[in-house]
């Protein structure tokens, strides 16, 4: 899918994308969804994390056998939307070094609903342009996927929150100027690096209520609609 949005965005065409969606049968009259058999190769710390992870997806594991240079590999059957976004928390949680590999199992009943994502997301409060001071200010609050200088709009999605509700900044204030400042006060303040967010990356991340915005010039990422959130 990523190949064929890409080829779109270089021949001029803008359009919005959602959430990923696997495709439902129905099987002696009963709903089914697919399922993949997932292989992982982890590095031994992230072994319990990964289990975890994947069991919090429904995810069932059949195998796990410790090879050499001390990594572990771990076998699971998990409902293919299980997996939708989770390779890139497995970077994460592997810092990495891990190594996925998934292939289509079968058909099997619908597992229920589940959650893929656990922190939510940090939204633009207003329009303008991402400054310096304001996302200084706000790095507590999780990570950007921005920039300074960078334009914002109201719902544009420019960070993941640390905490699992939606969260509203206003990232476009600048700072008071006064009649006292030092030369060199600001000099050694930098900002946490910004997650890149790749096209893939995108359409692994967004949730079910947001889209993947793309253009010839840059891949956004946005609410459906505007909700009201908690304000900071």
């Amino acid at each position: 899918m990523s190949v064929l949005i890409e080829t779109m965005r270089r021949e001029g065409y803008e359009f919005q994308v959602s959430q990923p969606q696997v495709i439902y049968r129905e099987v002696g009259g009963q709903p089914c969804e697919p399922y993949e058999y997932l292989v992982l190769d982890v590095p031994e710390e992230a072994v319990g994390s990964s289990i975890e992870r994947l069991g919090q997806r429904k995810g069932e594991m059949r195998d796990m056998q410790t090879g050499v240079n001390g990594r572990t590999q771990l076998e699971f059957v998990v409902p293919a939307r299980g997996l939708i976004g989770f390779r890139g928390e497995f970077i994460r949680l592997s810092r990495g070094e891990g190594i996925m590999n998934h292939s289509f199992l079968e058909y099997r009943s619908f597992s229920g609903d589940l959650e893929t994502r656990y922190n939510g997301v940090i939204t633009s409060f207003e329009e303008g342009v991402a400054t310096f001071y304001a996302l200084k200010n706000a790095e507590d609050r999780g990570v950007f996927f921005i920039t300074p200088g960078t334009k914002v709009y109201k719902g544009m999605i420019i960070g993941e929150s640390n905490r699992p509700q939606d969260v509203e900044l206003n990232v476009c204030k600048t700072k008071q100027l006064t009649n006292h400042r030092s030369a060199t006060g600001d000099e050694l303040v930098q900002l946490q690096s910004p997650e890149e967010m790749s096209l893939e990356r995108a359409l692994e991340y967004i949730g079910s209520d947001e889209l993947v915005e793309v253009t010839p010039e840059s891949i956004r990422l946005r609410k459906m609609k505007t909700k009201k959130l908690a304000k900071r």
